[in-house]
């Protein structure tokens, strides 16, 4: 079995295959050479040479002319042709060889990073099961429609983003958020493409289309983020063409000159051009930086952090202020019963009365006490003979000829506030909450205060930043005093309240001028011109789409402890970059000094060449760790 494992993966990567081949071609032809037998040994270091150099000479080759561009490959071709011209048969294998396990190790890099969209792509299955006039019928997912009934039977994964229209079940959503506990599910509760439905059948309605859902979404912002070329290898690109060329002159001067200017022979001067045409090569400096951003994407996709693009993931560890929006970002974004005080010995009617006439109702508040309600006890709710909404006050209800009213203070008969509820009301508005008033036909019978409460991980999350020197700001479009209670709860270093979109873009470009590297973070559309005006504009995966398409960076789990795991990433990607782009740059100046002053010989020249080359490869395969 491990043996046909090891097999599939062979064939899977030729590139890898035909490296090695080359190296057993290169091992016999030494041993044969060893031996004595020259002219078998030339023709399995032909051998060698073909089957190594295949793929980067055809890479070299496109590029010059197809491109017109003089490539490292076309200089490792030229340096193993000319060794082969000279004698050094060993020495050009040698070179194409580990020429081309590098090259092997670079496009295994690029095959790990892809994982993530072919695993993602795997998860999405080709059809579903509409329900038609009470009739299954089967159907591939393109063909979906908005408002189209699917039925999810228990172990199948969901097909596209919709709303639980009847059944109750738990989700495994962990191909969405890598959380890997199950979350129950209910009638009206959301659920998405490629997630997997545990344990028992539901009817689900359409509310996205399959190349719009949260899951295609990721597919598309990790295929963007491979395409992206990051501000160091921009820098490494633009400079690789030029480069080669002043090696090529250099080669030429090292071949021509030295005859007359040192009296070297012909054929020593020619085989130091060979030398330097290998130790002078940037093989090394080439691969110090793509390797390791494809791997730093990778690793941040796993644990749910997807980058739009490697000059984001580099950006993130230069931020020096960090904005975040409140509702969503730092708060859960949707309200919770925090507190209630209730007239004695009516718990039990009261939760059942308010539960009943606010679950006739679709706003936030209402949803949220009829949460509340429901979790307290197992509540018969009463269907009320007559709801009233009372716009901008509350609402009022009739049951069993009882008149009931839910809403603000005013709202409520003035002689029924007492001074008890007046106090505590003034308390809870004062931490920032919503007060909602409850009344019957007795008079006031309890209140209920409502909070979109903080994230679990927020605190942390902002305790973490400061401690790494970053500032931290809320801007937020809510008042002042929930602003204030919220930035104490969190503690900010300051907060900015009552901003509009416009305003929120005035404040990200202050921050810019006085800390130059700035993030936003954000979940919702009045966040999108924010976002987009920072320099790297960060999204929690649960906001809109605007705010999504808007960001250079998405938190899947919406979960801002990932954004401080992000940040540790991209510096430990710097990190690497700059390791590798001194130790490539430093060898190269060892190793062509080595040469000018015939200290080194082809063989040590490959070596160190190509095994700096390596090594700066599986330097940056570090980032795939956590």
């Amino acid at each position: 079995m491990v043996l046909s494992s090891w097999g599939n993966k062979l064939l899977e990567n030729r590139q890898l295959t035909l490296a090695l081949i080359s190296g057993v071609f290169l091992g016999v032809a030494s041993f044969i050479d060893y031996r004595g037998l020259t002219e078998a040994a030339i023709t399995l270091y032909i051998l060698a040479y073909l089957s190594g150099g295949f793929y980067k000479t055809r890479e070299g080759l496109k590029e010059l002319f197809k491109e017109r561009k003089l490539s490292v490959e076309v200089l490792m071709i030229i340096a193993a042709i000319g060794a082969a011209i000279i004698g050094y048969w060993a020495e050009g294998a040698i070179l194409i060889f580990i020429f081309a396990m590098s090259g092997a190790l670079e496009t295994y890099t690029l095959n790990r990073s892809h994982k993530a969209i072919s695993s993602l792509m795997e998860l999405q299955p080709e059809e579903v099961t509409l329900l038609v006039e009470g009739k299954e019928k089967k159907v591939a997912i393109e063909d979906l429609q908005l408002g189209d009934a699917m039925l999810v039977k228990a172990g199948e994964r969901i097909g596209a983003d919709g709303e639980i229209l009847s059944g109750e079940t738990t989700i495994d959503e962990a191909a969405i958020t890598g959380e890997s506990m199950p979350i129950s599910k209910h009638t009206g509760d959301e659920v998405f493409a490629g997630t997997v439905n545990l344990n028992g059948s539901i009817t689900v309605t359409v509310t996205k289309k399959s190349n719009e859902t949260l899951f295609q979404k990721i597919i598309t912002l990790v295929q963007s983020a491979k395409e992206d070329a990051s501000p160091s290898q921009q820098w490494i690109e633009r400079f690789e063409g030029p480069y080669v060329k002043i090696v090529l002159l250099f080669v030429a001067l090292m071949i021509i000159l030295p005859p007359y200017l040192f009296s070297w022979s012909w054929e020593e001067s020619f085989y130091r051009g060979m030398v330097l045409l290998v130790v002078a090569s940037p093989c090394a400096l080439v691969a110090s930086v793509m390797p390791a951003t494809l791997s730093a994407i990778s690793n941040g996709a796993r644990s749910g952090i997807l980058f739009k693009g490697g000059v984001y993931l580099e950006e993130l560890g230069s931020v020096k202020a960090i904005a975040l929006d409140k509702t969503g970002t730092i708060t859960n974004g949707k309200p919770e019963v925090t507190d209630v005080y209730i007239r004695e010995n009516e718990e039990e009617r009261f939760y059942q009365i308010v539960t009943s006439i606010e679950n006739e109702s679709n706003h936030p508040l209402a949803q949220a006490i009829v949460r509340y309600g429901k979790q307290q006890s197992s509540l018969n709710l009463i269907k009320p003979e007559q709801v009233t909404d009372v716009s901008g006050w509350g609402v009022e209800a009739l049951i069993d000829n009882e008149h009931w009213k839910i809403g603000k203070r005013d709202f409520m008969k003035e002689d029924e506030v007492t001074s008890f509820y007046d106090e505590i009301g003034s308390i809870l508005s004062g931490e920032g909450k919503t007060v909602v008033y409850v009344e019957d036909s007795k008079g006031l019978i309890g209140v209920l205060a409502l909070e979109d409460t903080v994230r679990d991980t927020a605190i942390e999350a902002i305790q973490q930043m400061k401690k790494n020197g970053i500032y931290t700001v809320m801007i937020t479009g809510d008042h002042e005093k929930t602003a204030t209670v919220i930035s104490n709860k969190t503690k900010l270093d300051t907060f900015r309240a009552n901003c509009l979109p416009d305003k929120k873009v005035e404040e990200i470009k202050l921050l810019k001028e006085k800390y130059k590297h700035v993030a936003m973070v954000g979940d919702g559309i009045n966040d999108a011109p924010a976002l987009a005006t920072a320099n790297v504009g960060i999204a929690m995966g649960a906001g809109t789409d605007i705010a999504i398409e808007s960001s250079n960076v998405v938190l899947m789990k919406n979960d801002l402890s990932k954004l401080t795991k992000a940040m540790q990433l991209s510096r430990r990607l710097n990190r690497i970059i700059k390791q590798n782009i001194i130790f490539s740059i430093a060898v190269i100046i060892v190793l062509i000094a080595s040469n000018f002053f015939q200290y080194l010989s082809l063989p040590l020249g490959v070596i160190g060449h190509e095994g700096s080359t390596l090594l700066v490869i599986l330097n940056g395969l570090r980032l795939l760790r956590n």
